[in-house]
C-alpha cells in the first residue's frame, strides 16, 4: 500500500537568470514495510528532495502526497502535526535532547502529545538492544547506540515514515551496519516506509530499493 507519493515533484530557488533547479521534476512511490535507500554525490539535491517528503519544504511544483493527502494544501500547523503524528527523523547527530536521559526522551514525546504510550518505550528500547541504557544521557552512549535509541524515539509515535539523513556517517563500518540492519528490520516488523540518505555504497545492498540522484535528477 502506498504511503507516500510524489507526482512531479520539482524544486527551483531563485528566478529567472539567477534561477537553480535543486530536483527535477520526478515521480516516487513509497510502500509501508519499503526499505528505500537514496544516495549520490554532495549537492546532488537528496537532502533537498528529503526535506520536500518530509513537509519541511515545499515544492514548486507537483505533489507530496501522504496517505493520499497533498501536504502542500494544508496549512503550516497542520504540517506540523504531521512531522509530529506520521513522521519519525533519525539524523547524523542522532537528534536527542542532551540534557536527557533516554527514558526522559520518551517522557517528553508523552507530556507534548497528552499520550501514555502504556510501556512501549520499553518494548522499542528492548528491541534494538538499548534498554538497559534508560537512565543515561545521550553524552554516556556510544555512537551506535545513540543512533538505536534516535530510532526508537523515531518509532514511538507509531509514524507512517521514517527520514533517516546519513545516520551512519559518524560511525565505523561496524555499527554503520548495526544501524542499517536495525531501519530495516523496523521497517519490516512495524510496518513502517523507511527513507534513508547514505554517502556509503557498502550499504546499498540491504536496500529494497536504492535511487541515485545526479543534478537533480533520480535515477534507478
Amino acid at each position: 500500500m502506498a504511503v507516500l507519493e510524489l507526482k512531479q515533484v520539482s524544486k527551483t530557488f531563485g528566478s529567472n537568470e539567477t534561477a537553480t533547479t535543486a530536483v527535477a521534476p520526478l515521480d516516487l512511490t513509497v510502500d509501508a514495510g519499503e526499505f528505500i535507500i537514496l544516495t549520490g554525490p554532495s549537492g546532488s539535491g537528496k537532502t533537498t528532495l528529503l526535506t520536500m517528503m518530509g513537509g519541511l519544504l515545499t515544492p514548486t511544483n507537483g505533489q507530496v502526497l501522504l496517505k493520499g493527502q497533498d501536504l502542500s494544501k494544508m496549512t503550516e500547523k497542520q504540517r506540523g502535526q504531521v512531522r509530529f503524528d506520521q513522521y519519525g527523523f533519525v539524523l547524523q547527530s542522532s537528534n536527542l535532547i542532551p540534557f536527557l536521559t533516554v527514558g526522559e526522551q520518551f517522557e517528553l514525546v508523552d507530556l507534548i502529545s497528552k499520550q501514555d504510550h502504556d510501556g512501549y518505550a520499553e518494548q522499542l528500547l528492548n528491541e534494538l538492544g538499548v534498554a538497559s541504557e534508560r537512565a543515561s544521557l545521550p553524552a554516556n552512549l556510544s555512537g551506535g547506540q545513540r543512533q538505536r535509541v534516535a530510532i526508537a524515539r523515531a518509532l514511538y509515535n507509531h509514524p507512517a515514515v521514517i527520514f533517516a539523513d546519513e545516520p551512519t556517517a559518524a560511525l565505523d563500518s561496524k555499527r554503520a551496519f548495526q544501524v542499517v540492519q536495525t531501519l530495516k528490520n523496523q521497517a519490516k516488523e512495524h510496518k513502517v516506509a523507511v527513507i534513508m540518505v547514505t554517502h556509503d555504497d557498502d550499504l546499498l545492498a540491504e536496500a529494497d530499493r536504492v535511487y541515485t540522484m545526479v543534478d537533480g535528477k533520480l535515477k534507478d
